[in-house]
């Protein structure tokens, strides 16, 4: 089971991710991350716009390398991958 990984700033918005040691099925991104807004109701409209697509400012990395698609999260991670999920630093 992939483990899932934030920035600590996105953990104090869901109080359900505590723990830190978020652990879900294999598969693409985009059911990662229904099956981290199933443990945190919520959690993928803060990462995710209305289309589903990842918002502008958020990446996700899985192991060393940032997901391609961006817009269909067809990315997947294996069994034993690490997914990072965080905000880009923008502005000037």
């Amino acid at each position: 089971m992939p483990t899932v990984e934030m920035t600590s700033h996105l953990y104090r918005f869901f109080p359900a991710l505590e723990q830190r040691e978020i652990r879900v099925r294999a598969g693409s991104i985009a059911e990662v991350l229904k099956a981290v807004d199933a443990i945190a109701p919520g959690f993928s409209d803060y990462i995710l716009d209305e289309h589903g697509a990842l918002r502008r400012h958020v990446n996700i990395a899985i192991n060393n390398t940032l997901v391609v698609d961006r817009s269909t999260l067809s990315d997947q991670a294996t069994e034993d991958a690490t997914v990072y999920i965080f905000q880009a630093l923008s502005g000037g």
